[in-house]
């Protein structure tokens, strides 16, 4: 059974053959027609959207990993590619402890946008799941899920620490397709909207944990 690789002071996810949520269709290697057209949706269009979402089924993205597509406020403009942050890959697993954790993964963004996901096997950028919390500092969106990635376990020097992203499903009727909306905290303080970002049902990934 393969690890793998993580820092040291964190939980380890490891493959492992317990069932996942099935998905509503069968995930394929390219994006979809929906979530393309979702990228070239405009910021308010994103943002219509993002209110009218519901939360996901926190189930339901244990053992999977998401294709990931950041939309910059200037989408216009390259600079996701040309830095290589437009595509990306998520993943969702449940850690030692009971909580539902995930990770960040890059991905060659040279290619185009509705081509393969090209992913390296990097894992970074870790964070907790959770419902919304009404009484949290961070509860700008009640009917959304929060990836807290200030509980994941990064170094402290590790800019992904701030991060605070809000995901809601776009459909009711399709659990494989979210939209994401990121924050970054600055001690109480909280940035943002940095960007929307698009995830759509790619393969299964990690689904367990297990100590190094």
């Amino acid at each position: 059974m393969s690890v793998v690789a993580a820092p040291p002071s964190r939980p380890i996810a490891v493959p492992s053959p317990a069932a996942a949520a099935a998905p509503a269709r069968l995930p394929t290697p390219f994006p979809s027609r929906e979530a393309l057209a979702l990228e070239a949706t405009s910021r308010a269009g994103l943002e219509t959207i993002f209110q009218n979402g519901s939360m996901p089924d926190l189930e339901g993205l244990v053992g999977w990993e998401f294709r990931g597509i950041n939309r910059l406020p200037l989408n216009f403009i390259p600079f996701g590619q040309l830095v290589g942050i437009k595509k990306f890959l998520k993943g969702f697993f449940r850690g030692g402890d009971g909580r539902v954790m995930g990770y960040n993964s890059p991905v060659d963004s040279s290619n185009a946008l509705d081509g393969r996901w090209n992913i390296k096997p990097k894992k970074f950028g870790f964070y907790e799941v959770h419902e919304v919390d009404a009484t949290a500092r961070d509860n700008e969106y009640l009917h959304a899920l929060l990836l807290d990635y200030g509980k994941g376990g990064n170094k402290p020097y590790d800019v992904t620490r701030g991060l605070r992203d809000y995901l809601v499903q776009v459909s009711p009727d399709n659990p494989d397709l979210l939209l994401g909306k990121a924050y970054f905290a600055v001690g109480p303080a909280r940035i943002g909207a940095l960007n929307f970002f698009i995830l759509e049902r790619h393969r299964r990934g990690l689904t367990d944990y297990a100590s190094r």
